[in-house]
């Protein structure tokens, strides 16, 4: 299984039962059958939590979090490589800051990224994208 980045929609997706959720159910379980970590980046994490929250409250938080820790969900933290990388795509191709940090983490994982967001269209050359399904 090749390496795997989610952008903010991909998860909202499967949380929210939108379309491409069962495209993510499979990825999730694929991933757990090879032991292998599905990567986000901790700032689309916290878009996804603030989004989860807003929507479903306490109760979808703790869901999400539960989640997390029991799925091969690997929130990846910020450092400054990833920051100016992100910054680099952020401007080179009007992507959104959370965007941009998606991209910039399949980047440097060389890996796929999973998403919903035309937005990511900017970056097809770059990065290989896995659209998911509507």
């Amino acid at each position: 299984m090749k390496p795997v980045v989610l952008d903010t929609s991909a998860l909202l997706a499967m949380f929210f039962g939108e379309p491409g959720m069962e495209q993510m159910r499979d990825l999730f379980h694929k991933a757990s059958e090879a032991d292998r970590p599905i990567f986000i980046s901790a700032i689309n994490w916290a878009e996804v939590l603030y989004k989860i929250e807003r929507k479903h409250g306490n109760a979808g938080l703790e869901t999400a979090r539960q989640f997390e820790r029991t799925t091969p969900l690997e929130a990846v933290p910020v450092d400054r490589e990833l920051a100016e990388s992100a910054a680099l795509l952020k401007n080179s191709h009007k992507l959104g800051l959370a965007d941009a940090f998606a991209a910039a983490l399949a980047k440097q994982k060389k890996a796929e990224l999973v998403t919903a967001d035309q937005e990511f269209k900017a970056v097809e050359k770059e990065i290989k994208i896995n659209w998911l399904k509507e």
